[in-house]
């Protein structure tokens, strides 16, 4: 895993890195080697806290946008669901993937095309992008 650019997490999500990390080097052995490395990777890169209110799309905010195609509305979370604390009730969308990827960067009241997983091209409009706390 080799990561250019901060990781947003919850404190919790943070914490249990942490403490997964320190498990793994008490009792170190070679097959768990690939998780420390991911996860010293991971603490390195870490960006925790909330993001600022400022209506820009980033890992770390709560998204609704609102799909052209049926008018349906959509709020889901922009980030990792692995770095979100456990039991939190919401969806989570990697940056990477297609909305993910098409949104980040840009601002409420934006829209914004692309392809779907089955190739269809979606448009929605960017409705708001608060932080997520």
């Amino acid at each position: 895993m080799n990561l250019t650019g901060p990781v947003w997490m919850t404190p919790a999500a943070l914490a249990a890195l942490e403490a997964e990390l320190a498990e793994l080097t008490a009792n170190p052995d070679e097959a768990s080697q690939p998780r420390v490395l991911e996860l010293r990777e991971l603490i390195r890169h870490a960006e925790v806290g909330t993001k600022p209110d400022d209506g820009l799309v980033e890992q770390g905010m709560r998204i609704t946008v609102k799909f052209h195609s049926d008018d349906s509305v959509e709020t889901f979370l922009l980030g990792s669901r692995d770095l979100v604390q456990a039991g939190a009730d919401i969806d989570v969308y990697s940056p990477t993937s297609p909305l993910g990827a098409a949104i980040d960067g840009h601002r409420v009241g934006d829209d914004v095309s692309f392809a779907a997983p089955n190739g269809a091209t979606l448009t929605v409009t960017i409705v708001a992008a608060t932080p997520f706390a």
